[in-house]
This record gives structure tokens, C-alpha cells and sequence, in this order.
């Protein structure tokens, strides 16, 4: 499946359904309010990136006009599609990457990315695409799970991360995603840092959510020759 022609979309079976079994629990340990924090003060027309099972469709709220929720495994895209059908706003579900969104230059209001910049190939390639869609002004809302500060975790992550990305559909445990973001050219609006953990029995992980605000599309690079 292809997100737009050309494009491939990843699968990964083995985590797609553990994530889809484990998301309701994530959710009921806090990650839902996360997700909703995020997503309160958006409006208008939202692209959503790495949509997994369509968890944050009923916290949008009532001013977001349209969701376009992109997500490329094609068995949480099934899950997400149903999901979209009791969603609070409208929502179209598409098979795509956050590499390569199928959106016009300066066509959304914001972008929402709930872990999900922990598991792509190339995050300076994909926060340029996020600059890309956004209008001069737009929103970044972004929750994901970070680098440790603590130099021993930290460490353990950096080491944990090759086997951990195989079995966790290309998971870092170890990326410095805030930096990257002001790196991209964006403008924090706000930032917390907390942690979080998933599942009851594990470890507690850096997290950081907020909102930034995007200067507008990156400079098209020169004509080839």
C-alpha cells in the first residue's frame, strides 16, 4: 500500500497488533489525557501523522473542521478506520507516511504527532515535510517519549535501541525529538517534561508534549541545472 504513488508504506504485524492490545491500557494510565492536552486549543483543518488505532479521534474538539489521519500499517489503519466512524470531528483515514503527506504546500492548520517521531526513518526529513503542509503560523502538537537526562538510562536506551527498534516497528528510545524540532525551524509555544509509564509494570520514560509554531514552508531549494 502506497500513501501517495511511489511511496511505500512500512508494515510491521508483530507490532502493530501488540500496540493495538496495548493502547487501552496506555490510555487509562494517562496517555489520553496527554494526547488531549495537546489537541485542546487546535481548529480548522488538522493533518495527523502516524494515526495508529485512531485513539485521539474523540478528543479533538469541536473547532477542528477536518482530520486527514495518516497512518501506513494496514492493520491499524483497518482499526483506525473504524474508529473514525464515532469520531468527535470528521476524519478521513488514508494509508500514507509522514516522510511524503499527501497535502497541499500551507494547507493545514496544524499537525499532531503522538509518538509517532520516535519510530520515523529520517525526523529532520519529515519535520521539514510537517513545515512544508503547515500555513505561516500553524501548529505543531506533539507528544512523544525522549532521551533519558539521567546519564545511566540514557546510556541503556542508546545501547537498547538497535534490538528495541526491530521488534518495536522502528522505535528510538534514544532520539532527542525537542531538538529536532527547534533544529526544523520551529517555534516552541509551550513544552512539558515528565515521565510516563506505558504499561504498569514498566520502566518510567522521559516524555515531553506541547506545541509549536511553524514560521511557514522551508526555502525551495535552487532550480537543478
Amino acid at each position: 500500500m502506497t500513501g501517495k504513488e511511489g511511496v511505500d508504506c512500512p508494515q510491521h504485524p508483530f507490532f502493530a497488533r501488540a500496540f493495538a492490545r496495548a493502547v487501552g491500557g496506555m490510555d487509562r494510565r494517562g496517555a489520553a489525557e496527554h494526547r488531549r492536552t495537546i489537541l485542546a486549543g487546535l481548529h480548522g483543518s488538522v493533518i495527523e501523522i502516524g494515526a495508529g488505532t485512531g485513539s485521539s479521534f474523540p478528543l479533538y474538539p469541536p473547532a477542528v473542521t477536518h482530520v486527514l489521519a495518516l497512518e501506513p500499517d494496514d492493520y491499524l489503519r483497518g482499526v483506525a478506520q473504524d474508529q473514525a466512524a464515532s469520531a468527535s470531528v470528521p476524519v478521513t483515514v488514508a494509508a500514507g507516511t509522514a516522510e511524503d503527506i499527501p497535502a497541499a504546500t500551507g494547507s493545514a492548520d496544524a499537525v499532531v504527532a503522538s509518538l509517532v517521531l520516535c519510530s520515523v526513518r529520517d525526523q529532520a526529513a519529515v519535520l521539514a515535510e510537517i513545515r512544508r503542509v503547515l500555513r505561516p503560523g500553524g501548529t505543531l502538537a506533539y507528544y512523544e517519549h525522549v532521551r533519558s537526562r539521567h546519564p545511566l538510562l540514557a546510556r541503556a536506551e542508546d545501547l537498547l535501541t538497535p534490538a528495541w527498534g526491530r521488534l518495536m516497528g522502528g522505535c528510538h528510545l534514544n532520539r532527542d525529538t525537542l531538538g529536532a524540532i527547534t533544529a526544523a525551524g520551529f517555534g516552541i509555544a509551550s513544552n512539558r517534561r515528565f515521565t510516563f509509564s506505558v504499561q504498569r509494570l514498566n520502566p518510567p520514560m522521559a516524555h515531553i508534549l506541547g506545541t509549536a509554531t511553524s514560521p511557514g514552508p522551508p526555502a525551495a531549494g535552487p532550480e537543478p541545472a
